[in-house]
């Protein structure tokens, strides 16, 4: 096979010159919550694009984490949002808030914060198409739950959902990340669990209105509940796409995942 490698070189200059042209800028805002009482720090990488409209990821953080993880820890993820051309807005999510709104818990309406406060902030400050099919979310770990559980609560809001290593089903895990202080014990509160977990949701997305993206680590102690997330929606007939590579609960991980995850976006706001 005879390559011309001096054409292959032009081309690599061509995308490389094209992604310095284009320059992605990151804000970090403050987004008051109503529902909360207090300003919620943001993350907001937006494309240079140059007055035309675009499409928005919400991409959220994992337990223990804030705003600023995905920014931090995976700084190309700038050069992510030059090529395929849409926002990503990385809200904080608490430190374990898990993205519910707690009944009597007025500091924990995450919910309600990132499916109407914070959408509503972006689009009406940022140049952003303003339709569900021009809206995903996905997330990490917590935030892979938080994007599904929010999302198929709110399938108004949002065309598209994510989850990468996310805690889908925290059931096999009791006694960790302080869910007890939000739903009880699992022993004696299972109907509030159960209705808490994303593996026990599936019923409730409407046939054909969701695109659907989960990925996990092979060596990640998520992975089997994100195994068998997959073949629960595979046996209720709902189309999704679902990737296992090597890989451990961390950002090695993650940094790679994303690059799938925003790659299924784009096609997804494409369509």
């Amino acid at each position: 096979m005879n390559i011309n490698f001096s054409r292959y070189i032009l081309v690599a200059m061509f995308f490389i010159v094209g992604f310095q042209l284009k320059a992605a800028q990151v804000d970090t805002i403050e987004v008051f919550s109503a529902s909360m009482g207090k300003k919620i720090k943001t993350v907001v990488i937006s494309p240079d694009a140059k007055g035309k409209p675009v499409p928005t990821l919400y991409l959220l953080h994992g337990y223990s984490g804030n705003y600023s993880n995905w920014i931090n820890k995976v700084p190309y993820i700038k050069t992510l949002v030059d090529r395929y051309n849409y926002m990503v807005v990385c809200p904080d999510g608490g430190y374990g808030s898990w993205y519910w709104d707690v009944k009597g818990d007025k500091d924990n309406q995450y919910e309600t914060f990132v499916s109407k406060e914070l959408v509503a902030h972006v689009e009406s400050n940022y140049d952003v198409c303003q339709s569900r099919e021009s809206r995903a979310i996905t997330g990490l770990s917590m935030g892979g739950h938080g994007a599904f559980y929010i999302g198929i609560r709110h399938q108004d809001v949002y065309g598209a959902l994510g989850s990468t290593a996310g805690g889908v089903d925290f059931r096999p895990f009791p006694n960790n990340w302080e869910i007890v202080n939000r739903l009880g014990t699992y022993a004696e509160n299972k109907e509030a669990w159960d209705s808490h977990v994303v593996m026990e949701m599936l019923h409730q997305i409407k046939p054909n209105s969701l695109k659907l993206f989960v990925d996990c680590g092979t060596d990640d102690f998520f992975y089997t509940v994100n195994q068998k997330l997959h073949e629960k929606m595979t046996y209720l007939n709902i189309p999704h796409t679902f990737v296992s590579m090597p890989g451990k609960h961390n950002w090695d991980y993650w940094s790679q995942s994303i690059q799938l995850q925003m790659a299924f976006f784009d096609q997804f706001f494409r369509n």
